[in-house]
């Protein structure tokens, strides 16, 4: 079997467009004063292991195109990784789903880099921008809300430079992506993937793989910590899988 297919995605958004009589951080507006209801302008992906960056954008306001290509897309991926997509960009697009009636979708298997920031590190802030600029020294495109203003009234030079600022962050992720994964508990095992045994690295699927301690849980459960040759990872078996490996 092939190797774990991980796409690295993110989507920038447009705001309802409606009436209020004053603004300010505590207003309320009720949805009665929407007029245009927001959207999802562009959404740009790559593959790991793969240079290009692939981008996709609504149509003059309408994403419903954009939408249903993305979701043949998304249905070709083991894990779309994303900073904050649990709670904002597959959310987003689960929605615009439901709006445009692409029903049933599959159960995507996500990977969001904001949460194992949030788990693992103390941080200043978990701001895609501010994590890649301590880490890599890298940073996001400067904009402003006023390239947002300028897409939604059709401007479509303002739409291309919105596409290459989602770009440069699909590029950045991927960067922060590879830098922070080893502190991540994968949700696919890669070996298992590839048909090997669940003693193999669930990170790359190795077999060169060595036992660096044993532990018993609190209820006598012996665990063993493997350490892979390949990648320098760690992972945790049960007795029974590592006892396959001693077999093996």
């Amino acid at each position: 079997m092939s190797d774990i297919k991980r796409m690295i995605w993110d989507s920038e958004t447009a705001p309802n467009l409606g009436y209020f009589w004053r603004p300010g951080y505590k207003v309320r507006i009720d949805p009665d004063n929407i007029v245009k209801e927001r959207a999802i302008i562009c959404i740009c992906y790559k593959w790991v292991g793969e240079k290009k960056v692939h981008s996709l954008q609504w149509n003059n306001g309408d994403d419903k195109k954009m939408i249903y290509d993305f979701l043949q897309v998304a249905k070709e991926a083991d894990e779309m990784v994303a900073h904050n997509g649990d709670r904002f960009d597959i959310t987003w697009f689960k929605g615009r789903c439901a709006y445009h009636g692409f029903d049933p979708i599959p159960e995507f298997k996500t990977v969001d880099t904001l949460q194992i920031s949030r788990r693992n590190f103390n941080f200043n802030s978990h701001r895609l921008d501010y994590i890649a600029k301590h880490l890599l020294g890298l940073g996001k495109l400067d904009t402003s809300f006023g390239l947002w203003k300028d897409v939604c009234s059709g401007n479509k030079k303002a739409l291309r430079k919105m596409v290459s600022y989602c770009k440069n962050d699909v590029v950045i992720l991927e960067k922060v992506w590879d830098r922070i994964k080893s502190f991540y508990k994968p949700k696919s095992h890669v070996g298992v993937l590839k048909g090997f045994d669940r003693w193999t690295c669930p990170h790359e699927g190795s077999k060169k793989v060595h036992k660096d301690k044993t532990r018993v849980t609190s209820s006598g459960m012996l665990r063993h910590q493997m350490v892979c040759r390949e990648c320098g990872r760690y992972f945790t078996i049960p007795n029974a899988v590592y006892n396959k490996y001693l077999e093996r």
